[in-house]
């Protein structure tokens, strides 16, 4: 299985390290996330990574370059002349998938420990339930966020929230909304080949616009790997939590 890690963010919510670096080099314990992030994927078996560049991304070119890919075949998706958020970025990056099934994709600027194993098995049985029609596996936690995805009883994806300002999405409005399942979106996913040839939106997009899009005819399921550790180290104060976690 190939991957790719989303590095291309500006990162303004680590400033003001991110006035001089991208937020993929922010360091925990010596290492960078992006080599912490490498060296997990890594650790399950995926050594065919991308890793899509835009805010200072010549620093990030280099560090690979003078590290080796820290062993691992790294190939870069150049973002330089336009950030396309995380839909956008996987768009340029297609044909580095086109010959794969599924693909796994994460956010450069999260910890975790999920078993990427467990997740791969859940997106297999998730696959033979839906007999074709699965687009992707969605990594979740219960934890409190500011926004949710909305899943139905039956664990497939129907809207999102903002529960600041109580904007929601849908796909599949619920008529019973007793039944709605929230979940905290942890950057994580199994993205299946469907996606690429059903996704109608093209520039710039969220891969969850692109999720609830899709969702109206096709089965997007979670996987919920609250019993883990996840960390979002977007902002310092998590740098300075994650350094007492990840050694």
């Amino acid at each position: 299985m190939r991957a790719m890690i989303l590095a291309a963010g500006l990162g303004t919510r680590l400033k003001p390290f991110t006035d001089k670096h991208p937020k993929a080099l922010a360091i925990v314990n010596g290492k960078s996330l992006l080599q912490r992030n490498v060296e997990y994927l890594l650790s399950f078996g995926i050594s065919e990574i991308i890793v899509n560049v835009h805010h200072f991304a010549d620093q990030i070119v280099d560090v690979i370059n003078e590290n080796y890919g820290w062993g691992a075949d790294i190939t870069i998706s150049d973002e330089t002349d336009e950030v396309l958020e995380t839909g956008g970025g996987l768009l340029r990056a297609a044909n580095y998938f086109e010959s794969e099934e599924r693909w796994l994709v994460m956010n450069a600027d999260i910890l975790t420990n999920l078993d990427l194993h467990k997740l791969i098995s859940a997106d297999e049985a998730f696959a033979q339930k839906a007999e074709g029609d699965l687009v992707a596996t969605l990594a979740v936690t219960n934890r409190a966020s500011s926004r949710n995805l909305i899943f139905n009883t039956a664990g497939t994806l129907c809207g999102w929230r903002n529960n600041g300002t109580g904007e929601e999405k849908w796909a599949n409005p619920l008529r019973d909304p007793n039944t709605a399942v929230p979940k905290a979106f942890s950057g994580i996913q199994i993205i299946h080949a469907s996606f690429l040839e059903e996704v109608q939106l093209r520039g710039k997009f969220s891969l969850i616009d692109a999720y609830l899009q899709l969702a109206q005819h096709y089965a997007i399921h979670y996987y919920d790997h609250s019993d883990g550790i996840l960390l979002d180290v977007g902002k310092p104060e998590s740098l300075e939590k994650a350094a007492t976690i990840f050694k």
